[in-house]
């Protein structure tokens, strides 16, 4: 572990903003800014795509390919993000795996609020399935909401009788909008990026009115997970939303679930975006691949 990447990016990240409640169109920006800072590898091409009626990016290795298909699902609160803000991580899975991704472009709140980005991941699995690609050589990954968005995509996707992914990879994913894990709290003063008051202000955009205390809107406290695919949950020390992963992983292995909980000490939110900057990011990013390798059908 490096002390001194950790602390420089702990610092970065702790660098004052504007104050005060700032517009939709300030925080998508303010954060398409901030991810254009990461390093995206190099050993990628891309191309323009569409699943589920929705605008996707594809993300192959520049290399001789492996079977296998990622449907990656980006991160921002369900409010901002996209596939661009997090190709470092999906460009860095493909890379390391050898499998191509769909990186998919959901609808956002507020314009369109839950359950918009659950039907639209949804669709895109739907589409990956009626295409002929076999399920077990798809799996789903994502991060923060998108680390959401794989849990209670499979969640949709059980109940509406649809085969299960091979696997679940979710970096920092947000899993409770009810907000009541302990992490809230223990972790306010440590987490350099996420405060309590912002994520209930975004929070409150993609629910609109809505009671989060539903399994769709918070599965680590509500949802049966019986019957999911294994899951892997990686999460750092220093996130208000720590204990999202870990009372996951705790309703995933009481239902008989397949679940790995891989916590890193002392790194922030989605640190797996640090590759190339921070070791610890590119380690984790190595036991995800690994994981995936493992468990996606490749013949």
């Amino acid at each position: 572990m490096s002390r001194e990447q950790r602390a420089k990016i702990d610092a970065m990240l702790r660098q004052p903003r504007p104050e005060g409640p700032r517009s939709v169109e300030e925080i998508r920006a303010g954060f398409e800014a901030m991810m254009a800072t990461m390093i995206v590898p190099e050993a990628i091409r891309t191309g323009s795509a569409t699943l589920g009626e929705r605008p996707a990016v594809l993300v192959e290795p520049i290399e001789a390919a492996n079977p296998g298909t990622i449907l990656y699902f980006h991160g921002g609160a369900y409010v901002f993000g996209s596939p661009a803000t997090a190709m470092p991580v999906t460009g860095n899975l493909v890379v390391k795996t050898g499998f191509k991704a769909f990186s998919l472009d959901y609808r956002l709140a507020p314009e369109h609020p839950f359950p918009a980005a659950i039907e639209d991941a949804l669709s895109a699995y739907r589409e990956l399935l009626d295409g002929g690609e076999d399920p077990a050589a798809i799996a789903f990954a994502g991060d923060s909401a998108g680390g959401g968005l794989t849990v209670t995509t499979c969640l949709a996707a059980r109940d509406a009788g649809l085969p299960m992914p091979a696997a679940i990879v979710a970096f920092s994913p947000g899993l409770d909008m009810t907000r009541t894990g302990e992490s809230m709290i223990t972790k306010a003063d440590v987490d350099p990026l996420l405060t309590p008051e912002g994520i209930r202000h975004t929070g409150s955009l993609y629910l609109a009115g809505q009671d989060p205390r539903q399994p769709l809107l918070s599965p680590a406290v509500l949802a049966d997970p019986t019957g999911l695919p294994p899951m892997l949950l990686q999460v750092g020390t220093n996130e208000i939303v720590l204990d999202d992963a870990t009372r996951m992983a705790g309703r995933a292995r009481a239902a008989g679930v397949d679940v790995i909980l891989d916590v890193t000490a002392g790194v922030p939110h989605v640190f797996q975006a640090f590759a190339g900057v921070l070791d610890e990011a590119d380690e984790a990013l190595d036991r995800a691949a690994f994981f995936l390798r493992q468990r996606v059908r490749t013949r």
